[in-house]
């Protein structure tokens, strides 16, 4: 009796143990009950019904990444293009996911081939190589419609990489140099033509501002000769002034003064070796006597 007990709780205790399943974060477990789809097996303890139910498939639920092998596309210009892409997806219903379709994987890459073709045979080379984002969200909008009655979301379709034809990317290179060329020789003559017009603006500047010193320079000139005159004006009205009043004697005493100075000036000049008067030296004595008689009626005027 005592081993039959033993036996039944051994057989329990197995019967337990097989209905345990633990289900890991991140995935969800389906459950079949006699092959049939019941529940869906959240993360963490579930107990199961041995031989009646069992786990069908493990779903991940956390985003995917599926790399779209490379494809030749012929493109609306009839040119050859090679196109690598990738796929984001995220299972939203295990259920779905599980029975809606056969295989999730080769569906979803199935699917985004054929419409990547279908995008991109539309365009010309150059929209393909220009328009990437209208490409991916054409991919996206078409291809997460599609895929909604399996469960999952679409979350982002990304192009990695076009390749155009050999002789295409070498005529691009070319075109590319040309127009880079283009783009410099624009900007030289540009900066050729800037610079000439400053030079002009500053020879101009420069020559306005030469001829405005130079009439300042005549209009100083003139003045200097106007006041000379001016000077001179008065000094000969002095002279006048003088000699009306004195007689002789002040025209002797300017006249020999005037003769002093000459005289003078050749006996200092560097060059000269010898002098020659030509007048006699009794006119400058009697100049000179002139000048003292001058003197002398002056201070006696004075006394006076």
């Amino acid at each position: 009796m005592g081993g039959f007990l033993l036996t039944l709780l051994l057989f329990g205790f197995v019967f337990l143990a097989m209905g345990v399943r633990v289900v890991r974060q991140g995935y969800v477990y389906t459950i079949e009950r006699l092959g049939k789809f019941s529940l869906a097996a959240n993360p963490g303890l579930h107990l199961i019904i041995p031989f009646v139910d069992r786990v069908g498939h493990k779903i991940n639920m956390m985003e995917q990444v599926l790399d779209i092998p490379g494809q030749e596309i012929i493109t609306k210009d009839n040119a050859m293009v090679g196109v690598d892409a990738i796929v984001f997806f995220q299972v939203l219903d295990a259920g779905k996911a599980a029975y809606e379709v056969s295989s999730l994987f080769v569906a979803i890459m199935q699917l985004t081939t054929t419409n990547l073709r279908t995008v991109m045979g539309s365009m010309d080379l150059d929209e393909t190589l220009s328009k990437r984002d209208e490409i991916n969200a054409k991919l996206l909008m078409v291809v997460d419609h599609a895929t909604a009655p399996w469960g999952i979301k679409i979350t982002r379709v990304e192009i990695k990489d076009i390749r155009p034809p050999a002789d295409i990317s070498n005529a691009m290179a070319r075109q590319m140099k040309a127009e880079r060329e283009k783009r410099a020789q624009i900007l030289e003559a540009e900066g050729l033509r800037a610079a000439e017009i400053l030079r002009a603006e500053g020879e101009k500047q420069a020559q306005i501002l030469s001829s405005e010193g130079r009439k300042e320079a005549a209009f100083r000139d003139a003045e200097a000769r106007e006041r000379s005159a001016q000077a001179e004006a008065q000094a000969t009205k002095v002279v006048s002034e003088a000699i009306a009043g004195s007689g002789s004697q002040a025209l002797n005493y300017f006249v020999a003064q005037k003769y002093t100075e000459a005289v003078a000036a050749f006996a200092t000049s560097p060059n000269a070796k010898t002098i020659l008067f030509p007048v006699e030296a009794t006119q400058l004595i009697g100049t000179v006597g002139g000048i003292g008689e001058l003197v002398r009626d002056a201070l006696g005027g004075d006394k006076k």
